[in-house]
């Protein structure tokens, strides 16, 4: 089936961005493996090809685009070569519209230039532990002091990617106490120098997969946060938290189509090289279907994907319908990857082989950014179940 999503411009950026891993990723995405995360400076990298700035202003140093299609290439051709960008997915994915959407324009002359080039990395601490995905629950508090010139932040967030390496948070905080009709007020959003005093970062958490994407827990203890760092208005953080999961969503969507498919291309190329019985695996009916299967479901996630990505690009995505997407193109992920690392047979547990990370990687897809339960819920209620 012909796709019609991507045009002339995102397939010059897709040779762009395939070039860069081969040369500045793959040879070292080993080292970063082992570390636990991507060094520091390959940010720096990203920002001067321009990765950071597609969708920041021009004004800005951005490319002045408002589209998350050249984002969906950047998803394919990492899955495509197995590799990661680090945990610089978040500043871009997740930070960026927050900023785009909240900051004024003080704000964004002093925060988007250095966004855009690496010099600041961002990322967005919602998670709390204890709390999980019920983010009206949090406990982090931020006082504002007498004089009115700051907040006083305390408390604790955990699972937090990109918090080693960020040099501003996005911290989800209470400025006021819950009412009893709304337990989601009171929530208000910061952005939070991470070298205030009071700011530390604890464990570099050990996780199945996601190896090279550094993730965290942190802790706040009276650190000062000027009141020109408030994004938005006080008190209406879970509207704003709420406002972009849509996008969110979406990018865990196309995220885990494009895994299912670098998963296929694995399995292909290996049972094509490996023999087995005196003739190569690719040649049994039983590695024929299989593979045919997970083309198939590949196919229609593919489907999903490109048509969440144009109702994204037209404003049009709606909750429902990125929960929809998340749920089908997670779960097609999980079962595909899955039966292709079965062909890869007791290679494909073994690390040196990218279907065995890729297994560790896609795991999370189901978890994050609202699990599978809650997106079923999404959809139930929008079909007034």
């Amino acid at each position: 089936m012909r796709r019609t999503v991507f045009n002339e411009d995102h397939e010059a950026f897709r040779e762009t961005i395939r070039a860069f891993i081969e040369a500045e990723v793959v040879p070292v995405y080993d080292e970063w493996f082992a570390a636990g995360q991507a060094p520091r400076d390959f940010y720096y990298k990203l920002g001067e090809l321009g990765i950071f700035g597609i969708n920041v202003p021009e004004e800005f140093g951005g490319a002045g685009l408002e589209s998350h299609k050249f984002e969906a290439v950047l998803y394919e051709e990492t899955a495509r070569a197995g590799v990661a960008f680090g945990g610089s997915g978040v500043h871009v994915l997740l930070a960026l519209p927050y900023l785009k959407m909240l900051a004024t324009d003080e704000q964004k002359k002093r925060f988007l230039p250095k966004f855009v080039s690496g010099e600041e990395m961002w990322a967005i601490a919602m998670t709390e532990p204890g709390t999980g995905s019920d983010l009206a629950g949090m406990k982090s508090t931020a006082k504002l002091s007498e004089d009115g010139t700051h907040y006083v932040l305390n408390g604790a967030k955990t699972f937090i990617t990109g918090g080693v390496h960020a040099d501003r948070m996005i911290v989800c905080a209470r400025t006021s106490a819950p009412t009893a009709e709304d337990r989601r007020h009171g929530i208000s959003l910061f952005a939070v120098d991470t070298k205030s005093e009071g700011y530390s970062v604890g464990r570099k958490l050990d996780k199945l997969g996601l190896k090279t994407s550094d993730t965290a827990e942190l802790a706040f203890v009276d650190v000062k946060v000027p009141v020109e760092d408030l994004l938005g208005e006080e008190n209406k953080g879970f509207y704003y938290l709420g406002h972009n999961l849509a996008s969110e969503r979406w990018g865990i969507a196309f995220g885990a189509y494009a895994q299912a498919k670098a998963a296929v291309r694995f399995a292909k190329q290996y049972v094509q090289d490996r023999t087995v019985f005196g003739k190569t695996v690719a040649s049994f009916q039983n590695t024929k279907f299989e593979l045919a299967a997970c083309q198939a479901e590949v196919d229609a996630a593919e489907a999903v994907a490109d048509r969440a990505t144009e109702a994204l690009d037209a404003g049009e995505l709606t909750p429902a319908e990125a929960a929809s997407a998340k749920l089908f193109c997670t779960e097609v992920a999980h079962r595909v990857i899955d039966r292709c690392l079965q062909l890869h047979g007791g290679y494909g547990f073994m690390n040196e082989y990218p279907i065995a990370r890729l297994y560790a990687d896609n795991r999370v897809n189901r978890i994050y950014g609202g699990t599978s339960e809650i997106m079923k819920s999404i959809i139930a209620k929008n079909m007034g179940l």
